[in-house]
């Protein structure tokens, strides 16, 4: 196990008066993690794989940041990769795209100033009704009994995804790939948390650093492909 603590950081592009759907940066966010976990860097040689592998054989912490206009703009000249909303464009009032920048976890105390500076806490965003997930969608299922920021949400699907990823063979992770990681985050309903919980699919277990008790189980990935 790695002695240094490594730390991955997303960040959320959030304009003053312009602010995506929760949901649609849940999703972004989720999204992002996969991107850099399968990204050609991260492995054999790539510039990332020895911090990757440093990170991931430890905690897989991962810290969500807000960032907009300049904050933005030197986020995005940093080393990583920025991923898009999935979702069709919005109507011209709806809110924007979501965008989440990934980069490459560093130790805790190695954190880039320009992301380090970044605020941590208090995002909070609103979503209109959301249709159920298409079928035979990956979804990752947030725990209806917890109350939990945007930004912590974001790290919580950002784990589970993660957990998905460890847990698929190749030809499967070959196909997420493919699809270019589509998935849908969505709250269950207390029965189908209690059932969710009994089914073997990856959940995630939280420290309980911040916002919930150490131990709390904040999502439960179910990918087609683990049934």
């Amino acid at each position: 196990m790695s002695a240094v603590e490594y730390v991955l950081t997303l960040v959320l592009h959030v304009e003053k008066n312009d602010r995506p759907a929760q949901t649609d940066a849940l999703e972004t966010a989720a999204r992002a993690v996969l991107a850099i976990l399968a990204d050609e860097r991260s492995a054999g040689e790539g510039e990332w794989a020895e911090a990757m592998h440093a990170w991931q054989d430890a905690r897989i912490r991962k810290v969500v940041r807000r960032a907009r206009g300049i904050e933005w703009r030197r986020a995005s000249a940093l080393p990583g990769i920025t991923v898009t909303s999935a979702l069709p464009a919005p109507a011209e009032d709806g809110p924007p795209p979501a965008e989440v920048r990934v980069f490459p976890p560093v130790p805790l105390d190695e954190v880039p100033k320009d992301l380090a500076k970044l605020q941590v806490t208090g995002t909070d965003l609103e979503d209109e009704d959301l249709p159920e997930a298409a079928p035979g969608l990956p979804v990752l299922w947030v725990n209806p009994t917890l109350e939990m920021s945007t930004g912590k949400t974001m790290a919580q699907v950002g784990h589970a995804a993660h957990l998905t990823w460890w847990a698929l063979p190749d030809t499967a992770r070959k196909a997420w790939i493919a699809d270019d990681f589509q998935l849908a985050v969505r709250t269950a309903s207390p029965s189908q948390w209690k059932q969710l919980l009994k089914s073997g699919l990856p959940v995630v277990q939280d420290a309980g650093f911040t916002e919930v008790e150490p131990g709390s189980r904040t999502v439960v990935a179910d990918h087609p492909a683990l049934h």
